[in-house]
């Protein structure tokens, strides 16, 4: 059973204040800035990267994005150049792409770490609220519930890769990938948050101490309103056909309606009397 929809007054919206708008046919994925265009374009932080500290330090914020986001980046563009995917959105060349070997981890470690930078907030962490809330009690008996088994999924994800919250059908599920794989090559899997395990996110602060590193993520930084506004357009993508078949057939136009002969009927008959 889907959960009621709050006023449209009440919807969360994305931590830089917009709402989430899809890219090319998919309304319940985010605008990262990755629609169609050639070359693509590093997205800027939505915040200072020292804001980050100290659960994650300036450092490893530059190095993780102006070196190894950036560098993907780079190699994408690069693979691109008189390619027939060139000028397509990200999503499209990642799910045309998959199997493909570099364009594929390329493309997919764009859209995750674009996604990933989203994902934190200074000062995150807080519970979230509306529909999420509800749909975190239903499928996970409760935050502190989630909160365990996402610290559990990241720390025991063996090898580098990414731990995501999603949604299937309004349903919230745990999902991880390794290396560059993601969610977003399956269509109706909606993504919600991620967190990024590669060593390079965490080592020159923790070592190998990932799970110190994960569990001050999802304490301290975690986007929790981009998630809910995330999951509002998931809802309102499988709502909208349901609404649709369960709407009535409008009446045919005057035009087609059988005519109403009775009155003149009666006038013909009361003329024969």
């Amino acid at each position: 059973m889907l959960l009621p929809r709050p006023p449209a007054a009440a919807l969360p919206t994305t931590a830089a204040g917009s709402p989430v708008r899809g890219e090319t046919g998919e309304p319940a994925i985010p605008d990262l800035g990755h629609g169609p265009q050639a070359p693509f374009v590093l997205p800027p932080l939505a915040y200072p990267a020292r804001t980050l500290a100290p659960t994650i330090s300036t450092r490893t914020v530059q190095f993780h994005y102006r070196r190894h986001h950036a560098g993907y980046l780079a190699t994408l563009n690069r693979l691109l150049i008189n390619h027939p995917l060139a000028g397509a959105a990200l999503i499209p060349v990642i799910r045309d792409s998959y199997g493909s070997g570099a364009l594929f981890d390329s493309a997919a470690q764009v859209w995750n770490h674009s996604f990933y930078w989203r994902c934190l907030v200074p000062g995150g962490g807080r519970a979230p609220g509306g529909r999420l809330a509800e749909a975190i009690q239903r499928d996970f008996g409760g935050l502190p519930t989630l909160r365990e088994a996402l610290i559990a999924t990241a720390t025991g994800q063996f090898g580098s890769g990414w731990v995501w919250l999603c949604a299937e059908q309004g349903r919230l599920t745990l999902q991880r990938t390794a290396n560059a794989d993601t969610p977003v090559r399956h269509p109706g899997t909606t993504p919600l948050l991620t967190i990024d395990v590669w060593e390079h996110a965490y080592y020159l602060d923790y070592q190998n101490r990932r799970a110190d590193h994960v569990t001050r993520v999802v304490d301290r930084l975690l986007n929790w309103p981009f998630a809910a506004a995330i999951f509002e357009a998931h809802l309102d993508r499988i709502e909208a056909p349901m609404a649709a078949m369960a709407a009535p057939e409008p009446p045919p136009p005057a035009a087609l309606w059988p005519a109403d002969t009775r009155s003149a009927t009666f006038s013909r008959l009361a003329r024969w009397r």
